[in-house]
C-alpha cells in the first residue's frame, strides 16, 4: 500500500528559501512540488522520507534562483491488485459506491478518496432503495437468503473492507471536464467473503 520510490528531480530553488539551511529548503520545495499529487503509474505523493543527492546549485543569466539535481526517496500510496483495504463509504448511488481511504478510517476526507465499487461487484444479489435522509443517495443491501429476508445492509457506519481489483492512472484530459479530474482511480469489489462492512462478518 505504502512504498518507497526512489526519484531523481531537477529543482528550482527560489530566492525566499536561501536564508535556511540548504537540505530544509530542498525539502521544503520538494513537498510544494510533490505532496498530494499524483506521478502516473508511480502513485500518491504523501511524504518526502530523505534526500538521498544533490548536485548542482547552479544560477542560470537572468534567474535569481539556484537549480539543483536532487535524488530523494518519496513515501508513496500505490494499493496493489489482490489487496484487501478497509475504506469508508463516501456516497452510493444506483451504480454502485464511492469510498474514501484516510489514516484514521473517520468521515473526513483524509487523503485519497477515488475508490469505486461498480454494482456488479457487490456481493451477489445486491439491491437499492432510495435513502430516506438524502435524495440523491441509494442504500444499498445484500439479500443474503431470500427465504428468510435476510438483509446486510451497506449504511456507511462501519468500515468497508474491499480487495482492489484495478489501479488506473487515466490520461489528463485536455478540456476541463464538469467534474473534478481523478489521477488516480482505484475500483474494488465486495464479491467475496469477508469483505463488505466490518459488522457483516
Amino acid at each position: 500500500m505504502f512504498y518507497l520510490s526512489l526519484i531523481e528531480h531537477t529543482l528550482r530553488l527560489p530566492p525566499s528559501l536561501l536564508s535556511l539551511p540548504l537540505q530544509d529548503a530542498i525539502k521544503q520545495e520538494l513537498e510544494n512540488t510533490f505532496l498530494d499529487k499524483v506521478i502516473a503509474n508511480l502513485g500518491l505523493c504523501i511524504s518526502v522520507y530523505d534526500i538521498r543527492k544533490l548536485e548542482g546549485g547552479f544560477i542560470f543569466p537572468g534567474d535569481g534562483a539556484s537549480t539543483y539535481v536532487v535524488e530523494f526517496r518519496m513515501v508513496v500510496f500505490r494499493p496493489f491488485v489482490g489487496e484487501i483495504i478497509a475504506a469508508k463509504l463516501k456516497e452510493s448511488n444506483k451504480d454502485g459506491l464511492r469510498c474514501m481511504f484516510n489514516e484514521d478510517f473517520t468521515l473526513s476526507l483524509g487523503f485519497f478518496d477515488d475508490i469505486y465499487v461498480p454494482a456488479h461487484r457487490l456481493p451477489n444479489p445486491s439491491i437499492y432503495e432510495r435513502d430516506p435522509g438524502n435524495r440523491y443517495q441509494v442504500v444499498w443491501s445484500w439479500e443474503y437468503d431470500s427465504e428468510d429476508n435476510n438483509k446486510f445492509i451497506i449504511d456507511g457506519l462501519d468500515e468497508i473492507k474491499f480487495r482492489v481489483e484495478n489501479v488506473e492512472y487515466p490520461p489528463v484530459p485536455i478540456e476541463q471536464p464538469e467534474k473534478p479530474f481523478a489521477p488516480m482511480v482505484i475500483t474494488g469489489t465486495l464479491d467475496d467473503d469477508g469483505l463488505g462492512p466490518v459488522s457483516w462478518w
